[in-house]
């Protein structure tokens, strides 16, 4: 079976979760794809999806303009999941009547079952009770006819309800977010049970489909691979790789933005686990001669992936019939720097191989990872084979250290931060916590503050430390290292590193704020 013929379609109304519900639909191995909520409608029969879901938003359906879906949507005869927004959308087209709430009810609450809580909630309840995580400011005050109500919580009468006749569900709270806890229960019974999706989307079918459209794609061009030395990077050279063998060289670009050593380490890596062709590309005076002067973090992506773009057309130009840029774009790039494909989230910030490819471009683009997470990306490289180092190595931005600095970039500073974040990564291998959390750098901030070494007074710089814990590099927390490691890595930095007299340690969780700095 094909691994696309089981299809769920997302409906996004803005919210900054929806890309979430994707990445459990996908948990249930069921393919999705997410698009706007004014999807014309014969596209949406055309796509023939299995089952729908309406995704939250900022407006109130009660607005001039509220986004919509148009009626016929409903006489499918496919089931359709309401998600907050959603959930009121739903509730309002069938005559139900939705008001601002007295209270508005932020964070974790206590869901507890009424009547029978039905299909959707089999197995979710522990006891009739359940604490979910809810974000709204308007509730549903009636519901529509034919519906009851399954589900409430103390702000929230009306926190779930339900037409199993029609196939029809809605949940005020969000089963996406880690912070409701077996809320992936909710998501798979919806797109398994209820949908009835088998769950075709597996790494080894990805891994066959995606051999098949490479070649049917490439024929018997030539490819090139922009190589990080990043998990993504790496399975897309791997999945590359095995779909057209010789076709594809890689070009690893040392732009002086690159951890201590790290160049050595990933040609020798490449040359040990992958076997295939690596051309190497000294550029670092290049780079800091383009990035000298700027300060703006989307300018400075955007000077980055210009000046990639033109190495790798530059070396394509010496390898016959060489017309494909492969790059190991996966979907939150897409997500962060374009709204996704739905167009309807805010831009963050722009990546480097999506925001930040010049119009010039000659190379046709080969993405592919494009359509899968970080989480899936990785079990496709394990199912390929690749080494454990390679595929948990913590994410590091195609930019590197361009956007670890804040503001103008400048060789002195990527010296000091090369060394410290060598420092802070070795202790966190030592201390055996390096794989207990998700990704982990520093940051060099181009400010100096007062400090004392023996007897005299210093004026130098200051490096943030960032930990992070997540499972889909979405949404994330702060890992709560431990007092102990966090001394001895600031203490061997300000003594070891030159230039540093201050560390400082990041406990912001995103959101509010990125995982990245810049």
């Amino acid at each position: 079976m094909d691994i696309h013929s089981e299809k769920i379609l997302i409906l996004d109304f803005g919210s900054q979760y929806t890309q979430l519900i994707a990445r459990r639909v996908r948990e249930a191995h069921v393919y999705c794809e997410l698009h706007p909520f004014d999807m014309n409608f014969e596209a949406i029969k055309e796509f023939a999806p299995r089952g729908i879901i309406l995704s939250g938003g900022p407006k109130s359906v009660y607005d001039d303009g509220a986004p919509a879906v148009e009626e016929a949507l409903f006489d499918l005869g496919i089931p359709v999941l309401g998600i907050c927004y959603g959930m009121q959308l739903l509730a309002r087209h069938f005559g139900g009547n939705v008001v601002p709430t007295g209270k508005r009810e932020y964070g974790h609450a206590d869901l507890v079952s009424q009547n029978t809580p039905g299909p959707l909630f089999d197995g979710f309840f522990i006891d009739g009770k359940s604490p979910v995580w809810m974000s709204h400011g308007d509730h549903v005050e009636k519901i529509p006819d034919g519906f009851e109500i399954i589900a409430q919580t103390d702000n929230a009468p009306v926190a779930a309800i339900q037409n199993v006749d029609r196939n029809l569900y809605g949940v005020q709270f969000h089963p996406e977010v880690n912070h409701t806890p077996r809320g992936e229960i909710i998501v798979d019974t919806f797109v398994r049970k209820i949908c009835r999706c088998q769950g075709q989307w597996t790494p080894g079918k990805i891994i066959e489909y995606a051999v098949t459209s490479i070649r049917e794609q490439v024929g018997t061009d030539q490819v090139i691979l922009g190589l990080s030395g990043g998990v993504d990077s790496s399975v897309a050279a791997a999945l590359i790789k095995r779909a057209i063998g010789d076709q594809l060289t890689c070009v690893f670009v040392d732009n002086g933005l690159l951890r201590l050593a790290e160049g050595d380490q990933v040609m020798a890596t490449f040359a040990e686990n992958m076997g295939v062709k690596v051309i190497r590309v000294n550029a670092e005076d290049r780079f800091l001669q383009g990035l000298s002067g700027e300060t703006d973090p989307e300018q400075k992506r955007r000077i980055i992936g210009n000046l990639f773009i033109d190495i790798f057309e530059e070396e394509a130009a010496r390898i016959t019939n060489a017309t494909w840029l492969a790059q190991g774009t996966i979907y939150p790039d897409v997500i962060e720097s374009a709204g996704g494909k739905t167009g309807k989230a805010q831009n963050i910030k722009s990546h480097h191989n999506v925001g930040g490819l010049p119009d010039y471009m000659k190379l046709k683009l080969l993405e592919p990872l494009k359509e899968l997470f970080k989480d899936e990306v990785r079990a496709i490289g394990e199912e390929l084979g690749l080494p454990h180092q390679m595929v948990w190595r913590h994410p590091f931005p195609g930019p590197g250290l361009g956007v670890r600095i804040l503001g103008e970039v400048k060789k002195e500073y990527a010296d000091i931060l090369r060394q410290a974040d060598a420092i802070y990564i070795e202790e966190l291998y030592t201390s055996g916590y390096y794989d207990k959390i998700s990704q982990a750098f520093a940051v060099f901030l181009p400010v100096k503050s007062v400090g004392v070494m023996g007897d005299g007074r210093t004026y130098e710089y200051v490096i943030t430390l960032r930990a992070v814990e997540t499972k889909d590099f979405m949404t994330a927390d702060w890992s709560k290292l431990p007092y102990a490691l966090l001394s001895r890595i600031s203490s061997r930095i300000i003594n070891e590193v030159r230039g540093v007299n201050r560390v400082a340690y990041d406990i912001s969780s995103k959101p509010p704020s990125t995982i990245e700095w810049e």
